[in-house]
């Protein structure tokens, strides 16, 4: 599928958006609500060039189930290694 130019715009500036976002939650002191919103912010762009920049969106189940399984063990080894570090004295 050949996806017209103005989807790949409308992306980049929202990832443009996000990453000025970024940079102003990192000079707001929100506590501990700081790592939560960057984290979802990087999660939301991390999403939108997934699903558009690797073209994910526009392509088969197949590759929908790698793509999610690729999220599935990004999130396992998380886990793992917060709790790794969690456990530490």
């Amino acid at each position: 599928m050949i996806v017209p130019k103005k989807i790949y715009y409308r992306v980049a500036l929202a990832l443009l958006v996000l990453f000025i976002l970024t940079i102003a939650v990192a000079f707001v002191h929100l506590g501990p609500f700081n790592v939560y919103i960057a984290v979802t912010i990087a999660v939301t762009k991390a999403t939108l060039v997934v699903l558009y920049f690797m073209h994910v969106r526009y392509h088969t189940r197949l590759t929908w189930i790698f793509a999610s399984a690729g999220f599935l063990w990004l999130i396992i080894l998380f886990v793992l290694t917060l709790a790794d570090y969690a456990t530490r004295s």
